[in-house]
């Protein structure tokens, strides 16, 4: 084998990993992280774990992303052990998918349909299918994934015959060929073929590698055979490296892994080479063939689950036995065991935003709870629903540092277009939402101001904030919903709604004043007042600039701050149309005024009619006394006169 031979090798192994990357990456966008999230939910039954193991390992075309995801989901107490166990299982059955595909290579014969199923046949037409449409897209993910997955596989099959072709003089080397009569000891043969795996961190590329060597027909199924059990143990090593660091039940998933491949590669090795020594297989001693070490990979693994199914639970228990209980290096808070952003999905970045869209959600609404109970606490003080608002803003403040800190480190990762703007969604949104909260904190301080200094705003204030918190409420669930659903049909009506709050908060704050000039409400009220307006006013802003960056993010972005000027003369009409229905289902109705100062008009002149009655009684009173007396005085007069006369 010359020195160009070793290059072609070297350049072929290259192109057969990178497509193997390729077409994996593809598939995974195309699932947009769907099979994983149903990996994570359907996992009841054991049976359907093992099938759904399986089946998501043949589509992203690796058992050990699978199990990465499973340490993952355990670390994050998503799922629990028992269940993972069933996960593994499949993960190790869905990976012999990769070596069928490969044995395409090795198909010989001179007929013309046999002829079309060699990938030196399709391949260069699944290439340029590939390329015209990763290059046609113009940013459509779901074409672009599909050249990419086209792409991937054809490059992949382009590097098996390229090492192939570069292995074939080693046919007549006698040198390679004594090289594998010493791979025939299964130990040696296992520690190779473990060895390897553990360095590419694959079994499908390791079993790859071995179907291009056995091309040659140098290499017999006794050699063979032992590098294809060692690479089933070589391969935990990255569920093992993935556990570092993680809990304890994380390390278990890994261990249970590890477990699996060595028991079952026990078995089959004592099982077969005792069998082998009694009967003597005749294969043995044949030249390997691609097809032949597919078979073999396929007869391995999906023995292995049938014989080691039913005794799942004693993998978990040893597992536990290993790695007993104990106390844990790190112990995460209930809000990060509710988040579940573990760094090991990020290898997986469709599925990570699948996780970090459901993290958002529950922050979303953790803060339309805080902001509903801040409202109700306004003019009813309530100290339980205080103090829940401080716990929820207290969670959503977590919510907002784990998340953001998450989303920078997922967006370094290859998204696809769809995923890429709901990051930036995220991002924008999850900030506003935490503002929300702070201002729910605000709302709930100046009520309890108001609650220990014995204050109350008067009939028409009252009225008038269960106006605008019927708004404001209106406003947050509305966008709670629109940022859940990613709705960007429905963005459009909160601006609207926002403009309204404006003005209500507007009109509130100029009648406050006119209370204030009639003496009907005190300064320190009136602050507090301007206080919780302010609060309300910001957090419908807040509100639409989570609709407001949803839908420029989905435009191709414009700046927000310009989002009226931006709109057509149409749209402008319904904006229009739909704010007056807004500001008359809003509205503070004036009638409340003319009634409060008629009744206050009556209340006067009452007042000064009962005030000119008592003074005209006491007048006609003291005019009766006066006269009494002066007839009192006539009569001691006469008495007097009578006297005299006497």
């Amino acid at each position: 084998m010359s020195i160009f031979n070793l290059l072609s090798m070297i350049g072929g192994l290259a192109l057969f990993l990178y497509g193997m990357s390729a077409m994996g990456d593809g598939l995974s966008k195309m699932a947009g992280g769907k099979l994983e999230s149903i990996l994570e939910k359907l996992t009841s039954k054991k049976i359907f774990a093992v099938l759904l193991g399986a089946g998501v390992t043949a589509v992203i075309q690796s058992s050990s992303a699978t199990t990465v995801m499973v340490v993952g989901f355990v670390n994050s107490g998503i799922m629990k052990l028992s269940q993972a166990v069933g996960i593994i299982m499949g993960a190790n059955v869905g990976t012999t998918i990769t070596s069928w595909m490969l044995s395409l290579t090795g198909i010989e014969g001179s007929n013309v349909w046999i002829q079309l199923l060699k990938p030196s046949s399709f391949s260069p037409i699944l290439a340029a299918v590939g390329i015209i449409l990763t290059m046609s897209s113009k940013g459509e993910s779901r074409k672009k994934d599909v050249g990419n997955i086209l792409l991937g596989f054809a490059i992949l099959m382009f590097g098996m015959e390229a090492m192939s072709d570069s292995v074939a003089p080693l046919a007549e080397d006698e040198g390679f060929a004594s090289l594998f009569t010493a791979f025939s000891n299964p130990i040696l043969g296992m520690l190779v073929g473990a060895v390897l795996t553990a360095i590419i961190q694959s079994s499908s590329a390791s079993v790859g590698i071995l179907q291009a060597l056995c091309s040659t027909g140098a290499v017999s199924y006794s050699a063979a055979l032992p590098i294809i059990m060692g690479q089933n143990i070589g391969t935990c090593i990255t569920s093992m490296i993935s556990s570092v660091g993680a809990k304890k039940n994380a390390k278990r998933a890994a261990a249970i892994h590890l477990f699996f491949n060595l028991i079952g590669t026990t078995l089959f090795m004592v099982v077969f080479y005792a069998l082998n020594q009694i009967i003597g297989f005749a294969f043995m001693r044949d030249s390997a063939n691609p097809a032949g070490i597919a078979v073999i990979h396929s007869l391995f693994n999906i023995g292995c689950c049938i014989i080691l199914y039913p005794f799942s639970d004693w993998l978990v228990k040893l597992a536990t036995i290993v790695i007993p209980d104990g106390k844990e290096d790190t112990v995460a808070t209930t809000y990060e065991e509710t988040l579940a952003l573990d760094e090991r999905f990020l290898e997986s970045p469709a599925f990570a935003m699948e996780i970090c869209r459901n993290a958002s959600r529950q922050m979303a609404v953790e803060t339309m709870e805080a902001i509903t109970l801040a409202l109700e606490v306004i003019n009813d003080y309530d100290r339980k629903k205080a103090s829940r608002v401080y716990e929820l803003e207290e969670k959503v403040d977590h919510y907002e540092d784990k998340l953001g800190s998450y989303l920078v480190k997922l967006s370094s990762k290859n998204l696809s277009k769809t995923d890429s703007e709901s990051m930036s969604v995220l991002l924008h949104g999850i900030s506003d939402f935490e503002r929300i909260s702070d201002h729910a904190i605000n709302i709930v301080d100046s009520a309890k101001e108001m609650h220990e200094k014995s204050l109350e705003f008067s009939r028409k204030a009252m009225i008038e904030m269960e106006t605008i918190t019927g708004a404001v409420r209106d406003i947050v669930v509305k966008t709670v919903d629109i940022f859940s659903a990613e709705n960007i049909d429905e963005a459009i009506h909160v601006e609207p709604l926002e403009d309204v709050i404006d003005g209500l908060t507007k009109e509130i704050k100029q009648n406050h004043i006119k209370r204030l000039r009639k003496g009907k409400c005190t300064i320190e009220l009136g602050v507090i007042l301007e206080d919780i307006l302010t609060n309300l006013e910001r957090v419908s802003d807040h509100c639409s600039n989570v609709a407001v960056e949803m839908i420029a993010i989905h435009e191709g972005g414009y700046d927000t701050h310009e989002y009226f000027n931006s709109l057509t003369v149409e749209e402008k009409e319904k904006f229009d149309s739909e704010y007056q229905k807004l500001k008359t289902l809003y509205r503070i109705d004036k009638d409340d005024d003319r009634i409060e100062e008629d009744t206050e008009d009556k209340t006067a002149k009452d007042k000064k009619d009962k005030d000119s009655f008592k003074k005209i009684k006491d007048n006609n009173k003291d005019k009766k006394d006066r006269k009494d007396k002066n007839k009192d005085k006539n009569k001691d007069k006469l008495k007097k006169k009578d006297k005299v006369k006497g």
